[in-house]
């Protein structure tokens, strides 16, 4: 889907129903008049202001690539009842590919366990943090112009050994491209890492963070303010990689989402 779905709210008990593909992002618009709040099982889903339209709020729901096919049942609340949005999770047209890298980045030995362990938590804890500020006002754009070498969603069997699907997207990049923001925000990571190497981790509020992969130079520290366009550093070849090139991916409510299809998706909040 190209457009988001918009409800203007009746509260009639009716059920809306709509298709989502796991690993994607579904962005609802609502009245803001009549909107009150909104749930997801016993979990609220945060309503957010619309970037260019102050009568609306947007609710956006991240899928997990994970999610088998089922139904997610949303219930939202307004003025006058409760309606519920019945969203359907279909499967996506995810590929597989073929990978062959050194084999300490399949097996790693146990001195780097904990550090791998140490790597995971921090950047969890960071993705599941909500901050309520958007520094976001404009379009997100890419990371850089280049051909697309592996897409979001490919299962990805390194050494004949399925370990994980590819959470972002890859770009053709030679070492010393580069890597621009795709919107503004704060740095919250910047480090070297086993598996993402060289790393930068960019907040965008509400929950979005923007994470750029595998550089060869880092520009920006943590803490630093970044504008849509800035320099965060240079593409290379650091961590587990076959070759040059630059992960970009998008992290929402915790969630690795196609990165592609969210800037799609969220962009068209600003061309109604």
């Amino acid at each position: 889907y190209l457009r988001n779905f918009i409800i203007l709210l009746a509260f009639t008990s009716q059920l809306f129903s709509r298709d989502v593909t796991n690993g994607t992002v579904a962005i609802f618009e609502f009245d803001a008049a009549q909107v009150k709040s909104l749930y997801k099982d016993s979990a609220p889903l945060p309503l957010l202001n619309h970037p260019t339209d102050p009568s609306k709020r947007i609710a956006l729901l991240a899928v997990p690539y994970t999610n088998a096919p089922k139904n997610i049942i949303l219930s939202l609340t307004g003025l006058q009842g409760t309606q519920s949005l019945h969203v359907k999770v279909v499967q996506g047209n995810y590929e597989k590919e073929v990978l062959h890298v050194e084999p300490s980045k399949v097996s790693p030995p146990k001195e780097v366990l904990a550090r791998i362990k140490q790597e995971k938590d921090e950047a969890m804890a960071i993705y599941t943090t909500f901050n309520p500020k958007r520094f976001w006002s404009s379009p997100f754009e890419l990371p850089m112009q280049s051909l697309v070498t592996s897409a979001y969603g490919n299962a990805r069997i390194f050494n004949d050994t399925l370990q994980s699907y590819h959470s972002g997207t890859d770009f053709r990049a030679s070492i010393g491209t580069p890597v621009i923001a795709s919107n503004d925000g704060v740095v919250v990571l910047a480090k070297d890492r086993y598996y993402a190497g060289e790393s930068i981790v960019i907040d965008h509020g509400e929950g979005i963070y923007s994470v750029y992969y595998h550089l060869s130079q880092k520009n920006v520290p943590v803490g630093a303010t970044v504008r849509k366009g800035d320099v965060l550093g240079l593409s290379g070849m650091s961590g587990r990689v076959t070759g040059p090139h630059l992960h970009f991916g998008f992290m929402v409510q915790g969630i690795a989402v196609d990165p592609l299809d969210f800037i799609t998706h969220i962009n068209t909040l600003f061309h109604p």
